[in-house]
C-alpha cells in the first residue's frame, strides 16, 4: 500500500513539473501595478479573408491590429466593442518569427515570448445610438518592442486556442507608395451601380488618385465584374468585411429610425482600419463615400490642390470638404452624354447631372476629410474625432464634393438650381476609359 501512494505522489509530481515546463509561467510586475503573464504558445494566426475576429468570452470583436509610433510603440487593435457589456480586456502579445512555431519563453522580451496584461479600452465618442461601437484597445507595456502579433481576450487565464492578428506598421515610413488613397467604407445589400462606379473610377484617376480602398459585405453582379478589374488593373484593394455574419447591421445612420447592433454596416470601424493600413502606404487620404467625389476647382488635380494648401496651412493635418447634392432625377437638357451603348448597364450616369443643390443656411451641411493619416488618431464619418495637427475648411471654390444622390430640396425646380458642369472637362480622356473600363471588365 506504501509502494503505490508513494508512486502515486511520484507521479503526480511528474505531471505538475511536465506542465511547469509545457506552460512555463512566470508572473512580473509591470510599474509595481499590474500582473504580466508570460508564457510559452503556438499562436494561430488568422488567415487573410478573416477581417473580423470574436474576442473569446465576450460579444466583442477585433479586426485589426498596429504599432502607433506616435504613442511610444503602443499596440492598437481597432474593435468593435458592445457598449452594454464592457469588461475588462487582455492582451496577449507574441514575439516568435512563425506564427506556427514552437517559442521559448523567456523573462527578456527576446522573440519567442508571449506576454499577456490587461489591456487599456478607448470608445470612439461618435456611436449614433447603437450598441456596438468602434473602440480602440490599446496594449501598453515594456514589452512591445519585439511583438510581431497581437490577441485580445477577456479571460485573463485562457490564453490557449487564440486566434492572433499581425502587428502592421511595424515601422515608420517617410516615403509613400502612393500619394492619394480613398477610402470607401462599405458595400453591402444588392449595390449594383455599376456605371456611377466605373465612371467615379475613371474620374479619380484623371485627378490624381492612385489606390482605392473599399470594404465589400456584398455587391450586385454587375459591380462584382468591376472590383475585380479594377483589382486586377490593380488600383482596387477589396478588404472583405463580413460584419453581417457576427452582428445586425444597420442599413442607416441613426439607430431610432433604422435599428440593428451597428451604424452603417460598422462604417465607422472601416474608415479606421483603412486609415491605419493606409498610415505608411499614402501621403494623403480621401475618407469618402461610393458616389462620391472629392473634386478640385481650382487646381488641375489633387496633387496641386494640396500643393498649395499645404503650403498655406503646414500645421494642418485634416481638410474638410463640403459636400454638394447633384440630384439624380434631374438630367441634362442637352442628352450629350446619353450614350446608347451606356443603356444597358446598371446604374448612374453621373455626367447627364449638371444640376447643383443651393446651400441652406439653416441646415447643417455635412462634410468629408482629406486626411494627412500621420495626423490623425480617430475618425468619423463627417470629420476627425482625434488628430494632432489642426483642421482646416476649404473653401467651397477651392474644392468640394460631387455627390450624385437622391435630391434632398426635392421640391426645388430645375431653374433653382445651380449649373455645375465641372465633369464635362475630363471628356476627352475620360469616355475612353470608362469605355474601356466596362468592356474589359464584361460589363458591356
Amino acid at each position: 500500500m506504501m509502494q503505490r501512494k508513494l508512486a502515486l505522489l511520484v507521479g503526480i509530481g511528474a505531471l505538475a513539473i511536465l506542465l511547469m515546463l509545457k506552460w512555463e509561467h512566470v508572473i512580473t510586475l509591470i510599474n509595481g501595478e499590474k500582473a504580466s503573464v508570460q508564457f510559452a504558445l503556438q499562436p494561430r494566426q488568422r488567415t487573410p479573408t478573416d477581417t473580423i475576429t470574436p474576442i473569446p468570452f465576450s460579444r466583442h470583436l477585433m479586426v485589426s491590429a498596429f504599432k502607433d509610433h506616435r504613442l511610444g510603440g503602443a499596440i492598437r487593435v481597432i474593435s468593435i466593442i458592445c457598449r452594454q457589456e464592457l469588461q475588462p480586456l487582455y492582451c496577449v502579445l507574441c514575439a516568435n518569427a512563425k506564427a506556427d512555431a514552437n517559442v521559448d519563453a523567456k523573462a527578456d522580451g527576446a522573440p519567442g515570448q508571449c506576454t499577456s496584461f490587461q489591456a487599456k479600452v478607448h470608445q470612439h465618442s461618435d456611436d449614433f445610438g447603437f450598441p456596438f461601437v468602434t473602440s480602440d484597445v490599446l496594449c501598453l507595456s515594456p514589452a512591445l518592442q519585439q511583438a510581431t502579433r497581437v490577441s485580445i481576450t477577456a479571460n485573463p487565464y485562457a490564453f490557449h486556442n487564440l486566434t492572433f492578428l499581425s502587428i502592421q506598421n511595424q515601422e515608420v515610413k517617410e516615403s509613400f507608395k502612393y500619394n492619394f488613397t480613398v477610402c470607401i467604407s462599405n458595400l453591402f445589400g444588392v449595390y449594383n451601380n455599376a456605371l456611377q462606379f466605373a465612371q467615379t473610377m475613371e474620374v479619380y484617376k484623371l485627378i490624381g488618385v492612385q489606390r482605392v480602398v473599399i470594404y465589400n459585405t456584398s455587391c450586385g453582379p454587375d459591380v462584382e465584374k468591376i472590383l475585380k478589374y479594377y483589382s486586377k488593373e490593380g488600383m482596387l484593394e477589396v478588404v472583405p468585411w463580413p460584419i453581417d455574419k457576427f452582428l445586425k447591421p444597420s442599413t442607416g445612420w441613426s439607430y431610432d429610425l433604422h435599428h440593428g447592433d451597428i451604424h452603417y454596416y460598422g462604417q465607422l470601424s472601416t474608415l479606421n482600419e483603412c486609415m491605419y493600413r493606409y498610415m505608411y502606404q499614402s501621403k494623403y487620404l480621401l475618407m469618402n463615400d461610393i458616389d462620391e467625389i472629392i473634386m478640385p476647382y481650382k487646381h488641375a488635380n489633387l496633387e496641386n490642390l494640396m500643393g498649395i494648401l499645404q503650403q498655406q496651412r503646414p500645421n494642418a493635418g485634416v481638410f474638410k470638404i463640403e459636400n454638394h447634392i447633384f440630384p439624380k432625377t434631374q438630367f441634362d437638357d442637352s442628352g450629350r452624354f446619353r450614350l446608347p451603348r451606356w443603356k444597358s448597364v446598371p446604374g448612374v450616369n453621373i455626367l447627364e447631372h449638371v444640376y447643383r443643390e443651393p446651400d441652406r443656411k439653416h441646415v447643417f451641411n455635412p462634410t468629408k476629410v482629406l486626411i494627412n493619416p500621420r495626423s490623425v488618431e480617430q475618425t468619423s464619418v463627417h470629420t476627425t474625432l482625434k488628430q494632432f495637427g489642426l483642421v482646416f475648411n476649404v473653401p467651397f471654390d477651392v474644392c468640394r464634393i460631387i455627390h450624385v444622390r437622391v435630391p434632398l430640396q426635392g421640391q426645388l425646380s430645375k431653374d433653382q438650381l445651380f449649373i455645375d458642369k465641372k465633369l464635362w472637362e475630363f471628356e476627352k480622356l475620360l469616355i475612353p476609359s470608362i469605355d474601356r473600363a466596362l468592356n474589359e471588365s464584361g460589363v458591356l
